[in-house]
């Protein structure tokens, strides 16, 4: 009978050089040299005051490539990119064998949206220098995403007041109940059940006119209409999408026809894609990448009398389908 090695595929002790685990040519070889040598992060130094006293903190540059290379494998959990950084080899050379706990990377993530911005910015400014933007059109399109919020949180001022009236006038019915009940001689004892439900309405209550009180103006839209608020999350919206109505954010991003690097992404707070088109545009000024030949391409979801407008006072050119294009265009008949 032939005889075979044994291959065992969870050795406990293995050697390894980290270095020469991030191969030339991957995604994070990339990440790894960008972020230690052609990006300044001095920016993020201002958040620490560690250096006197404290313990030491992550590099920026470490957290930053952890999380980015797990973004572009599809992993976007505080939790499961902590994993990544414990089990996988490409992440352990990544962070030096130094995994942050979950609750480091989520903090990271959460309160350095400006810092990473210009992060991005750097980027997208070695891009450049490399030849890789062509400037001569961008296109501009968009996605729903849902946020990490309940649709029934959801609501104006009116609604959360009726919300609070209410719950308030059942946790005043249970307790009259419960009293009405002690004056009978045999009567048990409020049940446990009915205890724990008059706590919770009166804690939802006391959350909703708390809320009141911190947002004592309603949320509106660029036109001055009333629009929903969110207790969970209030940069959120609701938003129709092919799949349902969703507490979400609109997502928008502009890409250089050359070579289709993302040059500018953003997301916002409303269902309508026509509110996120000027934003857009106007961080790409912001960063000079708009030539003077420059063209802009988006969808009927863009199209708009204001954005035409404003689009000609700066002096963009656009190519902006209509919502009647497809009825005039006699390619779209059939």
């Amino acid at each position: 009978m032939a005889r075979y090695k044994q291959i065992d595929t969870q050795p406990k002790f293995l050697p390894v050089d980290l270095a020469r685990q991030l191969l030339p040519g991957t995604f994070e070889h990339a990440v790894h040299h960008l972020l230690e040598h052609a990006i300044d992060l001095s920016v993020f130094d201002a958040r620490f005051r560690n250096d006197a006293t404290g313990a030491p903190a992550y590099p920026p540059a470490l957290l930053l490539k952890v999380v980015l290379a797990a973004y572009a494998h599809g992993v976007v959990s505080s939790r499961g990119i902590e994993r990544l950084c414990r089990e996988h080899v490409t992440f352990i050379a990544l962070c030096g064998d130094q995994p942050p706990h979950f609750t480091t990377i989520a903090d990271f993530v959460s309160t350095a949206g400006n810092e990473i911005a210009r992060v991005f910015a750097a980027v997208v400014a070695i891009c450049d220098r490399q030849g890789l933007i062509g400037r001569e059109m961008f296109a501009i399109d968009g996605v729903k995403l849902p946020s990490n919020a309940a649709k029934r949180k959801s609501g104006t001022r009116a609604d959360f007041e009726r919300q609070a009236t209410k719950l308030e006038a059942t946790a005043h019915a249970l307790l009259q109940r419960h009293r009405a009940a002690d004056t009978l001689p045999a009567e048990p004892p409020l049940a446990e059940k009915d205890r724990r439900r008059l706590e919770r309405l009166q804690r939802d209550a006391a959350d909703l006119r708390a809320w009141l009180e911190r947002h004592p103006e309603e949320r509106r839209g660029p036109k001055g209409t009333v629009r929903q608020s969110n207790r969970t999350d209030a940069e959120s919206a609701k938003m129709a999408t092919g799949k349902g109505v969703i507490q979400g954010y609109t997502g928008a991003a502009a890409v250089d026809a050359r070579h289709q690097i993302v040059v500018e992404a953003q997301a916002h707070g409303t269902g309508s894609e026509q509110e996120v088109l000027l934003p857009v545009v106007d961080a790409m000024r912001e960063q000079e990448l708009l030539a003077v030949a420059s063209v802009i391409t988006a969808d009927a979801g863009y199209h708009s009398e204001e954005n035409l407008q404003a689009l000609a006072a700066r002096q963009v050119d656009a190519l902006i389908a209509d919502h009647e294009m497809r009825k005039r265009d006699e390619r779209f008949a059939t």
